[in-house]
């Protein structure tokens, strides 16, 4: 095997069970893409991976032709709203499941629910729908929350309603915590507002991801919360102090951190591809996580929507308050990569990284998602060279786009 893929576990192989074989395909790993190689799959797991001329056919159960596809790692959307007309602050297992469903028709395999900021009692309502929802087996898999707010700079507060922003409180966090049943895998956060140390100590104990957001926080506050335990910038660039060349703020502390992870809303909207240019060179693949932040629109004809209680207005694909704010996106994960692929021309293996293994990494899911590895998941997806997703198999199971 190539040098990068020789780094993959092969302690624990398989090969004395029948077993689910892929062959024909293009298997992209973070790294490279290998031709040559098959993939075998028991149950939800991938058992092994191996040169095609290795095969036994005597320990095969079924095999799936990927005619020569390329196969995938499932994309993982840490931050994501709502779509084809449902949001997570709706509150019923009706909404996931759509939102599920739309996810996986655009390869994302798993996803955090996010929660906007909103009055306490309808974000206990959003957090507890989530925590006690049952994944099921033909929808994208809900990995946990991630907490959106509520205590946010009312200088950068974007989208997020302003009414409902608050001063942090650890209590609060406490909360959330324990009515997420242990599903709360993320919160974003203004790191510069009094009291915001304290839950990131508190976050960072307790092995939940802390994201800075929102927020008008300078170079050295911002450093301070990555000192803490930050270690993800929600969407880069937007929501945040601006950069400049005596006050770097938090851009400029997140894009010179190694500790730091940096979301980017890929959409051809919400950043210049210049911008987006600059992040992949400072930054390198490993640490940027394409997202959707997208809001119930999503899929959906441009037109008249809902955020937190705002009015959104959908025009040429921009969601935009009536202030002219933009409110989240229409995107999904398949047309970032897209993006990332035929206008930044960036490698495959890079793009499919950046919606897959950084963001698994950044939530401490890679032990079981991310990339095509012995022992993980079998959320797979089978592609082409346009991103166009012809199958997909999560936890196991072959579904059919």
């Amino acid at each position: 095997m190539k040098l990068h893929y020789q780094n993959y576990k092969y302690n624990n192989v398989r090969r004395d069970i029948l077993s689910t074989l892929i062959k024909n395909i293009r298997l992209i790993t973070p790294y490279e893409v290998l031709n040559g190689y098959c993939v075998f799959i028991d149950g939800r797991k991938i058992i092994n991976v191996d040169l095609e001329k290795n095969i036994n056919a005597d320990l095969i159960s079924e095999t799936i032709d990927g005619e020569g596809k390329f196969l995938s790692p499932g994309f993982i959307d840490i931050h994501n709203h709502g779509n084809s007309g449902f949001d997570f602050m709706d509150g019923t297992e009706e909404a996931i499941d759509k939102m599920g469903q739309f996810h996986l028709q655009n390869g994302v395999t798993s996803y955090l629910g996010t929660v906007l900021t909103s009055k306490y009692d309808d974000i206990f309502n959003a957090v507890q729908n989530i925590a006690n929802y049952k994944n099921k087996g033909n929808l994208s898999q809900v990995l946990g929350i991630h907490l959106e707010g509520p205590f946010f700079s009312v200088l950068k507060k974007g989208a997020q309603p302003e009414e409902y922003i608050k001063e942090p409180e650890l209590e609060f966090i406490k909360k959330i915590k324990n009515i997420s049943l242990n599903k709360l895998k993320m919160v974003s956060i203004a790191p510069e507002k009094k009291g915001a140390t304290e839950i990131i100590d508190y976050l960072k104990f307790n092995d939940i991801t802390v994201a800075m957001a929102h927020s008008n926080a300078t170079y050295d506050e911002a450093k301070n919360g990555i000192n803490h335990g930050a270690t993800v910038t929600t969407h880069l660039y937007n929501g945040m102090r601006d950069f400049n060349h005596r006050e770097p703020g938090i851009i400029g502390a997140s894009l010179t951190d190694d500790r730091v992870y940096c979301e980017i809303i890929y959409d051809r909207i919400h950043l210049h591809d210049g911008a987006v240019l600059i992040a992949l060179k400072t930054k390198g693949t490993d640490k940027i996580i394409l997202v959707s932040d997208a809001m119930r629109a999503s899929g959906l004809e441009e037109g008249e929507y809902e955020l937190g209680g705002q009015k959104v207005i959908v025009n040429e694909g921009a969601a935009r308050l009536e202030s002219g704010n933009l409110a989240g996106s229409t995107l999904n994960l398949r047309n970032a990569v897209y993006n990332m692929v035929h206008f930044l021309n960036i490698p495959i293996q890079d793009a499919v990284r950046m919606a897959s293994l950084s963001p698994a990494k950044a939530i401490g899911a890679d032990v079981n998602k991310g990339s095509i590895e012995i022992g993980k998941d079998a959320d797979l997806l089978f592609l082409d060279s346009d991103i166009n997703i012809y199958s997909v198999i999560v936890g196991g199971n072959l579904i059919n786009n």
